[in-house]
């Protein structure tokens, strides 16, 4: 997991997040993920893109429209997690009891 500045995109956050990847088969993304560089990266490491692309995109790449209709289940837990109004609005000014007020929402959101 890792906490980043608000302004910074999640695409830029996913740069400083791939060499941890856990390994997996695939990765559901939504369209801010879209870009070759990312996409070959994943490819790289044996992982599939489940990656809408944008309208704009000039060449439009496939991805499994099933699996992608399970992404919902992701943004259920986020949805949990904001919840809670200390997570949701972010009264903690440091970086570390901020991660650590998350930490206790996600534990007891799933122990619920």
């Amino acid at each position: 997991m890792l906490l980043s500045e608000g302004q910074m995109s999640d695409h830029k956050g996913a740069f400083l997040l791939l060499p941890s990847l856990p390994g997996a088969r695939e990765l559901l993304g939504d369209k801010g993920y879209d870009s070759d560089w990312f996409r070959e990266a994943l490819a790289e490491r044996g992982i599939t893109p489940c990656i809408p692309p944008r309208s704009n995109r000039k060449v439009q790449h496939d991805y499994d429209k099933t699996l992608y209709r399970q992404r919902h289940k992701i943004e259920n837990v986020f949805g949990r997690l904001k919840d809670w109004r200390r997570v949701a609005t972010r009264y903690d000014r440091c970086a570390h009891t901020f991660m650590s007020a998350i930490c206790i929402a996600a534990t007891v959101a799933y122990w619920l």
